[in-house]
């Protein structure tokens, strides 16, 4: 159980910020805000990975919230990508959970439906769901 630090400053080279965005890719608040700031998120690039940041978009281009099974698809596409890629860190925000406005019992079970992969660290709100059983 690798839990995501509450207050990332910085990166080491190997980590990578994962964060809720929006697919327009229009960085301005929140994590989404600190990821274009200081992980190399580009302006426009609303998915993926983009310097040490990948984004999940839990907003459509008009900023409107995205509804879960939307937000689904692109968490098994990251997870995907994390298993790919092992020599990476990745230190998953609460996606979801701020501007976007879900619950992390709403977001949690998308990360834990299949075994996260070893390199990939979760918020401790997530894994709190995992031990109620929140499925």
């Amino acid at each position: 159980m690798k839990i995501t630090p509450e207050d990332i400053t910085s990166l080491n080279e190997n980590e990578v910020f994962v964060f809720g965005s929006n697919y327009a890719g229009r960085h301005g608040k929140g994590a989404a805000l600190f990821a274009a700031r200081e992980c190399g998120a580009e302006n426009g690039k609303g998915t993926g990975l983009s310097g040490q940041s990948y984004g999940i978009a839990t907003k459509d281009e008009n900023l409107r919230v995205l509804p879960l099974h939307k937000i689904s698809p692109q968490v098994k596409r990251f997870l995907r990508f994390a298993r790919d890629n092992p020599n990476l860190t990745f230190l998953v925000t609460p996606i979801g959970c701020g501007l976007a406005g879900y619950e992390s019992s709403d977001i949690a079970p998308m990360f834990l439906e299949e075994e996260a992969p070893e390199n990939v660290c979760l918020p401790r709100s997530f894994w709190e769901c995992k031990e109620r059983n929140i499925r």
